[in-house]
C-alpha cells in the first residue's frame, strides 16, 4: 500500500475524534477540531488559487495557524516550505525563489515587514496569507505589485469539512536542510517514502511497520494517551518529522511559539508531560538549570523521557538530568533530513557515538562498495532503502549524495564517517565536510569564511568549531590582516558578519595569526586552525 500524510491523519482523526491532538501556549484541540481547522484552512489555500504541487513557504514560528498550514498543504496536494525565520533577507529571498514558491504565509510584523522589502525579488510569489494583521510595509508592497493578499482568519467563514481530489503516495514533500554544505537545499521526498522512513512507518516503538490504513486507526485507539512536548521550531526537520510521527501514533504534541525553559519545566506537570524533545546542549543545559531550580517545586512524575536530536547532548547534561530523575530514559536520535530516521545511538564517557546494527545502514567506501562488518577501514555511512527523490533543482548535487550503486540500489551519502564493528555496531567519526553544529543550527565553514573575506582588512580565514559548554559547538574564526591593516576585534569581524549571515553563523571567538596555514596546494589545514582556536580562543560568546 501507497501512504499518503494527509490520508494518513485523517484516518487517525477519524479514529481517536474526542483525544486531545494539540496544546499550544495551554489551549487544546482535539483530532476531530484540528482536522476541521485543517480543512478549512486546505480551502482557504485553494480558493486564493493553490493548487496540487505548488510550493507554499510558512514563514513562521510556531503556532496553530503552522500546524493547520501544514495539514491544510497536503490536504490539496500543494507542498509546504519549512523557512527558517531566522535567516538573513539574503538567505530568506534564496529560500523564496530557490523553492519556486507561489505563496508565503507570514504572520509577525517583523516578518511581514522582511517579506515586504523582497517580494520585488520573487517574481513567483502571487499571495500572501496574513496571520493577524497586515502591516502597512506589506501592505504596500503587494499593492505594488498586485499581490494578493488573503487573510488567514477568513478560514472561519469556511465549512469543517470538504471534499479534496485523491491523493498518492507520490504527492511530495519537501524539507530544506539546515545549509550545512552551503545554502539550504530542498529534500524532495515521496510522501511514501516520507512515512516509511522519516515515520517509521507509523510505529517507531516496534519493529513490525503499519500496513495499511486499518492498522494505523487500531493501533491509534490502543496507543496510550501520551503528551510529547516538541521544544524546537516547526522550520526544523526534526521538529516537523517529530510532529508527523506523533500525529500518525495518536498522541498528543505540546507546542510553544518559542524556547522557554520557565514554561517547559512548568508544562511537565501542567500538561503531564511524559516526553521531552530537545536539540542538544543548546535546549539541554537550560532545561537541566531550570528543572534544578525548580526541584521540589514542580512535580516530575509524568516525565519519562527525554531525546535529543539534530545536535549531541553531553555526557554531564543528562548526569544531571538522571541527578533529577533517575528513571528518565535519554535518547539520542541519528538522523537528516535526506535520511529521515536513522535510529538512536549511545554515546560514552569518551564522546563516542555508537549505532546499533541496522538493515537501512551500511558503511561504504569511495567506490559504494559495502565494507565488511569488523574492518578497520574508514568509510562513509550510507543509508538505503526509501531514499529521497533528490535535491530540488539540483541534479549535480542529487547525484553526489544520492548515488546508484553497481546492483542498482540508490543510498544517501552524506558525508558522515565511520567504522564497523564485528557485531554491525557502526562507530561514528564525524562529517567528512566542515559542518559546525551549533545548538543544532549547522553552519558551514566556507559560507562564513567567504564573509570574512569579503572584509577589506581580512588577508586569509578560516573557520572552525570550537566546544561550547551550551551550544556544543561555537563557530571560531582564524584570521590573518594584511600587513598594512589595523588588528580586527571580535566585535569588528561580527558586525561585519552580521551583514549577511544569520546571528547564528556569526563568529562567536577569534584568533588573529601572523599568517593562516594552508598545504602547498592552497587546501585548508583545518586539522592546524582547529588547534589554533581550541587552545587560544576565549573570544566572546555574544
Amino acid at each position: 500500500m501507497q501512504f499518503n500524510l494527509a490520508d494518513v491523519f485523517e484516518t487517525v482523526a477519524a479514529a481517536v475524534p474526542d483525544r486531545v491532538a494539540l496544546t499550544y501556549e495551554g489551549e487544546h484541540r482535539t483530532y476531530a477540531e484540528l482536522d476541521a481547522e485543517a480543512n478549512r484552512t486546505a480551502q482557504l489555500f485553494a480558493q486564493s488559487g493553490i493548487g496540487p504541487g505548488e510550493h507554499v513557504s510558512l514563514f513562521m514560528k510556531n503556532s496553530v495557524e503552522h500546524v493547520t498550514s501544514l495539514l491544510g498543504l497536503i490536504k490539496i496536494r500543494a507542498v509546504p516550505i519549512n523557512v527558517n525565520y531566522r535567516y538573513t533577507s539574503a538567505e530568506l529571498e534564496y529560500i523564496f525563489t530557490n523553492s519556486d514558491s507561489v505563496a508565503v504565509v507570514v504572520e509577525l510584523p517583523e516578518h511581514q515587514r522582511n517579506l515586504a522589502e523582497l517580494l520585488g525579488a520573487c517574481p513567483q510569489v502571487r499571495t500572501v496569507i496574513v496571520v493577524g494583521e497586515t502591516t502597512d510595509e506589506l501592505r504596500a508592497a503587494t499593492d505594488a505589485r498586485s499581490i494578493a493578499v488573503v487573510r488567514f482568519s477568513d478560514i472561519h467563514d469556511l465549512p469543517p469539512t470538504a471534499e479534496f481530489d485523491t491523493r498518492s503516495g507520490d504527492d511530495q514533500f519537501v524539507l530544506y536542510t539546515g545549509g550545512t554544505t552551503g545554502y539550504p537545499k530542498g529534500v524532495m521526498w515521496r510522501q511514501d517514502d516520507f512515512f516509511r522512513r522519516p515515520l517509521s512507518c507509523g510505529n517507531p516503538y516496534g519493529p513490525e511497520p503499519r500496513k495499511d490504513h486499518a492498522e494505523i486507526a487500531a493501533a491509534a485507539k490502543e496507543f496510550p494517551d501520551r503528551a510529547y512536548l516538541i521544544a524546537a521550531p516547526l522550520m526544523h526537520g526534526a521538529a516537523l518529522n517529530s510532529l508527523f510521527t506523533f500525529f500518525t501514533l495518536g498522541a498528543r504534541v505540546v507546542l510553544m511559539q518559542n524556547f522557554d525553559p520557565r514554561k517547559m519545566v512548568e508544562a511537565i506537570e501542567k500538561e503531564s508531560l511524559q516526553v521531552i524533545l530537545i536539540v542538544g546542549d543548546g535546549m539541554g543545559l537550560p532545561l537541566v538549570d531550570e528543572m534544578e531550580r525548580r526541584q521540589g517545586e514542580i512535580d516530575f512524575s509524568s516525565l519519562a523521557s527525554i531525546t535529543s536530536g539534530g545536535a549531541v547532548w553531553s555526557v554531564s547534561v543528562r548526569e544531571r538530568m538522571l541527578a533529577i530523575k533517575p528513571d528518565l530514559l535519554l535518547r539520542d536520535n541519528f538522523g537528516a533530513s535526506e535520511s529521515g530516521n536513522d535510529g538512536s545511538f549511545t554515546i560514552d564517557e569518551n564522546g563516542t557515538l555508537r549505532m546499533a546494527p541496522s538493515p537501512n545502514m551500511i558503511l561504504v567506501d569511495e567506490g559504494l562498495n559495502q565494507i565488511p562488518a569488523g574492518s578497520d577501514q574508514v568509510g562513509y555511512i550510507a543509508r538505503i532503502g526509501n531514499v529521497p527523490l533528490g535535491y530540488y533543482k539540483d541534479e549535480e548535487k542529487t547525484a553526489r549524495t544520492f548515488p546508484t550503486r553497481a546492483d542498482g540500489t540508490r543510498i544517501s551519502v552524506l558525508g558522515d564517517m565511520g567504522t564497523i564493528e564485528a557485531d554491525g555496531t557502526i562507530v561514528f567519526l564525524g562529517r567528512g565536510s566542515q559542518c559546525i553544529n551549533t545548538g543544532g543550527e549547522k553552519v558551514f565553514a566556507e559560507e562564513v569564511e567567504a564573509a570574512l573575506h569579503a572584509h577589506p582588512s581580512v588577508a586569509d580565514a578560516l573557520v572552525v568549531p570550537v566546544p561550547d559548554e551550551r551550544m556544543g559547538q561555537r563557530v571560531a574564526a582564524v584570521i590573518a590582516v594584511y600587513p598594512d591593516a589595523a588588528e580586527l576585534t571580535l566585535d569588528d569581524v561580527q558586525e561585519h558578519c552580521r551583514k549577511t549571515l544569520a546571528g547564528y553563523k556569526v563568529p562567536r571567538a577569534m584568533v588573529s595569526v601572523d599568517e593562516v596555514k594552508r598545504t602547498p596546494a592552497g587546501k585548508a589545514d583545518y586539522r592546524w586552525a582547529t588547534a589554533i582556536a581550541s587552545s587560544e580562543s576565549i573570544g566572546a560568546q555574544g
